[in-house]
C-alpha cells in the first residue's frame, strides 16, 4: 500500500531540510528521505567540520605572534586525534538537532535509498511512496580522477575521518576547497605541497584575490606547483605515495594524496529516467530560475543544480520554493545575482558581486576601480606582516558597486554587512558618506580613494 504525500524530499541536507521545514510550517505533509546522516554534506564533512579545523589552525597562527605582543607562549604539542573527537561529538549533537526540529514539525523521515518508480512514486527500503510534488535536493560528492593510482589519495570527505595528522601532504587542486584544506594542514604543522592544474588558483575568482593568496601561501611555505597534470599514483617502497607527472617530472615521499578537483552530481541511485528527468552533460539536474525540471511537479535545489554550490544558496532556495508552492507566494525565487561568497584559507577572503574580468566583459570601460594594500593592527608589532587587500569595482556615472573583494584578517566577518548594502545597490558615495569605525579593518571599503 502506498502512503501519499503533498510533498517528498529526497536529500536530507541543508536544502532538504529547510525545503521540508517551510512547508510543513504551511500544513504541507511532507516525507524527507535520506540515506545517511541528517545535514548532508555541510553538517558532516563540510562548511562546519571544516571551520572547526579552520579555527583550530587560526589558534596556532595566533600563538606564534603572542610572543610579539609580550606573551612568553610557546606550542608544547598539538592533539589531532583530540581535535578530532572533539569535533565529532560536535557533529553529532548537530545531527540529532536536525532530526528534533524535523520531529517538532511534523516531517516524516526515512532512512535509505530514494528511487523513482514513476514521475510521483519512489521506493524507499522496498516500500512505496507517492506525493504531489517531489523535491531532489540530493547533493554531490568529491570526483575523483579516471587515472592509475588514483585510489591511493583521499578526498574532503575522507579528510575529517582521519584519526592522525599527516607530516607530507599534496592537494592536488586549485578550488576553493583546495586552498582551505592546504592552508588547515600548512598552520597545524604539515608540509604541504598545492599542485594546479592551470597557471593560478581560484581561477573562479578576482585575479588580485588568487594572486594575493598564491603569493601569501607560497611565502609562508606551502609550496604551489602550477600547470601541473597528474598521470599517475605509486605506492613507494616506503609506503609512501609518489606522483608521476605529464612533463615527466616526479614529486615523492607523500604520506597523502587529496584529491581536490571537483564535485560530481548526486543521481546515482535515483533512477531519474522513470520520473522522465534528463541530466546535462555533467550530471546535474537542468532547473529554470524558479527551481522548476522539466518534469512540472518535480524540482530541484542546491549543489544537485550545478550552480552556486553554497549551502545558504540551498537553504534560501529550498525556502523560496516552498513559499511559492505551499505559501501562497507565487512570485518567491533566490536572485542569484550578488551572492556573497568567503573562502577560510589564510587569511580568509570575501567577496560579493564581479570580478574584475567579468565586470570588464559586461560594461567594457566604464569601470573604475578602488584598491587599496595595508597592514592590519592585529600585525604591527609583528615582524612577518601579513597585509589585507580590498578592491571595490563601480560603473556608470554614479558609481554602483558592482564588485567587493576582499583579502585579510576578518574578510569572512566583516562582508555580510557590506554585501547587504550591496544588494540593495550602493554606490561609492553611499559608502563614502558612511563614517568609519575606527581602528578596524573594515574602514578602509569606506575610505578607499
Amino acid at each position: 500500500m502506498k502512503k501519499h504525500y503533498d510533498l517528498i524530499v529526497i536529500g536530507g541536507g541543508s536544502g532538504g531540510i529547510a525545503t521540508a521545514n517551510r512547508a510543513a510550517s504551511y500544513g504541507a505533509s511532507c516525507l524527507l528521505a535520506e540515506q545517511d546522516k541528517l545535514g548532508g554534506t555541510c553538517v558532516n564533512v563540510g562548511c562546519i567540520p571544516k571551520k572547526v579545523m579552520w579555527h583550530a589552525a587560526h589558534h596556532a597562527a595566533n600563538f606564534s605572534k603572542a610572543r610579539e605582543y609580550g606573551f612568553d607562549a610557546r606550542i608544547k604539542g598539538f592533539d589531532w586525534q583530540r581535535l578530532k573527537i572533539a569535533r565529532d561529538q560536535y557533529i553529532k549533537r548537530l545531527n540529532g538537532l536536525y532530526g528534533e526540529n524535523l520531529n517538532r514539525n511534523k516531517v516524516e523521515v526515512k532512512t535509505g535509498i530514494a528511487q523513482f518508480v514513476d514521475s510521483h512514486t519512489l521506493s524507499i527500503n522496498q516500500n512505496r511512496y507517492s506525493a504531489d510534488k517531489i523535491l531532489i535536493a540530493t547533493g554531490a560528492y568529491p570526483s575523483l580522477p579516471d587515472l592509475p593510482g588514483a585510489e591511493l589519495g583521499i578526498t574532503s570527505d575522507d579528510f575529517f575521518a582521519l584519526e592522525q595528522q599527516p607530516k607530507r601532504v599534496a592537494v592536488v587542486g586549485s578550488g576553493h576547497i583546495a586552498v582551505e584544506l592546504a592552508g588547515v594542514y600548512h598552520a597545524l604543522g604539515s608540509k604541504v605541497h598545492l599542485l594546479a592544474r592551470k597557471d593560478r588558483i581560484l581561477k573562479e575568482f578576482d585575479t588580485t584575490l588568487s594572486k594575493t593568496l598564491a603569493d601569501y601561501y607560497q611565502r609562508d611555505g606551502i609550496e604551489i606547483r602550477f600547470n601541473t597534470q597528474i598521470s599517475a599514483l605509486t605506492k613507494n617502497s616506503n609506503g609512501r605515495v609518489d606522483i608521476e607527472c605529464e612533463d615527466s617530472a616526479q614529486l615523492s615521499d607523500f604520506e597523502q594524496i587529496l584529491w581536490a578537483i571537483g564535485r560530481t552530481p548526486n543521481t546515482r541511485n535515483l533512477n531519474l529516467q522513470a520520473a522522465g528527468l534528463q541530466t546535462d552533460a555533467k550530471g546535474f539536474i537542468t532547473t529554470d530560475d524558479w527551481q522548476n525540471t522539466y518534469v512540472p511537479h518535480i524540482f530541484a535545489v542546491g549543489d544537485i543544480c550545478g550552480r552556486a554550490l553554497l549551502t545558504p544558496v540551498a537553504i534560501a532556495a529550498g525556502r523560496r520554493l516552498a513559499d511559492r508552492l505551499f505559501g501562497n507566494q507565487s512570485d518567491s525565487k533566490l536572485d542569484y545575482n550578488d551572492i556573497p561568497t568567503v573562502i577560510f584559507s589564510h587569511p580568509p577572503i570575501g567577496t560579493v558581486g564581479l570580478s574584475e574580468k567579468q565586470a570588464r566583459a559586461r560594461f567594457a570601460d566604464n569601470l573604475e576601480i578602488f584598491q587599496s594594500q595595508f597592514t592590519p593592527m592585529t600585525q604591527a608589532l609583528c615582524e612577518d606582516k601579513q597585509q589585507t587587500v580590498m578592491k571595490l569595482i563601480t560603473t556608470g556615472k554614479e558609481q554602483r558597486i558592482i564588485g567587493c573583494h576582499v583579502i585579510g584578517e576578518s574578510a569572512d566577518e566583516m562582508l555580510q554587512g557590506f554585501a547587504v548594502a550591496i544588494k540593495m545597490g550602493a554606490t561609492k558615495a553611499d559608502f563614502d558618506n558612511t563614517v568609519a569605525i575606527h581602528p578596524t579593518n573594515a574602514e578602509e571599503l569606506v575610505t578607499l580613494k
